[in-house]
């Protein structure tokens, strides 16, 4: 939750883009269970539990195999098949069920240390949060939907178009700019970003903005001298405010799998990384390397992406996800 003194008055919202999605008010918000059903973890595990099984090793070589193969990673399997096949040896499960719920459990007990939602220091003003990742992992469309997210909280939110090799980037920011009410600081193409952030946060500061968001441009995690600007950009930010950047927020994209893994190590070496908002959860994407994560890294997980919508960009809830791909019985 953000905690702020004070709720700001709603204005009314300009006029939407001609090709832009529904007002978010107009949508039912869908369950967690309902935006997880496809993803490809969903239904390996649907898949094993489909039947009223054995206890033996056969169901847990069929569910070893639907865990290492929806991205959950070795470690995290690992520690969960050994904790159920000893608990099956001693005898603790009535059923099939007794087995499902237990490994619920688990599955719980591995990803609620990570479940820390963001707090925005009211101390800080502006408090600033720097989204960073690698292309195509939905960065952008994430900072405008956390914008929408911060001000219904009642922030005063203000966006920098730090991504300034892409021009489509600016304009895109633009556009959440325009639907949230909020305003965007840009500059030309090509500009530097860390100078574009510099004025951003200059700006924020003398209107008083509760939270500033800059955005970056996406990058290749094995390109040293990309990173090396966004090192920059946290050395141009803390002549201004020397705790900032107060969060690195790292948007991965869940259907890259094991290799989401690869850009946490890499980013986390050039700017620290604080937190992260996983994406792309829903649909196709095999779902697993959230466990992964949370096994090898204790990091933050701030906000997971559900779904095209504002509001399936969610903060992370351990149990509404575990629910979520989890059938709620055998057979």
């Amino acid at each position: 939750m953000f905690n702020f003194f004070r709720r700001k008055p709603e204005t009314a919202a300009p006029p939407a883009p001609a090709q832009a999605e529904p007002a978010p008010q107009l949508r039912e918000k869908r369950s967690w269970r309902d935006r997880l059903a496809g993803a490809g973890l969903a239904r390996a595990l649907s898949g094993v539990f489909a039947r009223n099984p054995k206890l033996d090793e056969d169901l847990l070589d069929e569910l070893e195999t639907a865990l290492l193969s929806a991205d959950v990673g070795v470690k995290a399997t690992s520690a969960l098949i050994t904790d159920l096949r000893g608990r099956i040896r001693a005898r603790e499960f009535a059923d099939a069920n007794a087995l499902l719920a237990a490994l619920r459990a688990d599955l719980i007990a591995i990803l609620a240390p990570v479940a820390r939602p963001l707090v925005v220091d009211a101390a800080q003003k502006p408090f600033v949060l720097m989204a960073v990742g690698v292309n195509g992992v939905g960065k952008t469309t994430t900072i405008g939907k956390l914008a929408q997210h911060l001000k219904r909280e009642g922030a005063e939110v203000m966006l920098a178009a730090g991504d300034t090799f892409r021009a489509a980037a600016v304009e895109q920011l633009k556009v959440w700019g325009e639907r949230n009410q909020v305003h965007v600081v840009s500059q030309g193409e090509g500009a530097d970003s860390a100078s574009v952030i510099f004025d951003a946060f200059q700006a924020a500061r003398a209107q008083e903005v509760d939270v500033l968001i800059a955005d970056t441009a996406g990058r290749l995690h094995t390109k040293s001298g990309l990173m090396d600007e966004l090192s920059k950009i946290g050395r141009v930010l803390r002549r201004l405010d020397e705790n900032a950047p107060h969060e690195v927020l790292l948007v991965l994209d869940a259907t890259t799998g094991q290799n989401a893994l690869v850009q946490l190590q890499q980013f986390h070496q050039a700017l620290i990384v604080t937190g992260l908002a996983i994406t792309k959860l829903d649909g196709t994407a095999r779902g697993g390397v959230i466990f992964a994560i949370a096994k090898e890294y204790n990091l933050p997980i701030r906000y997971v992406g559900v779904g095209e919508t504002l509001d399936d960009l969610r903060v992370f809830d351990p149990v509404a996800y575990v629910d979520g791909i989890l059938p709620e019985r055998f057979g």
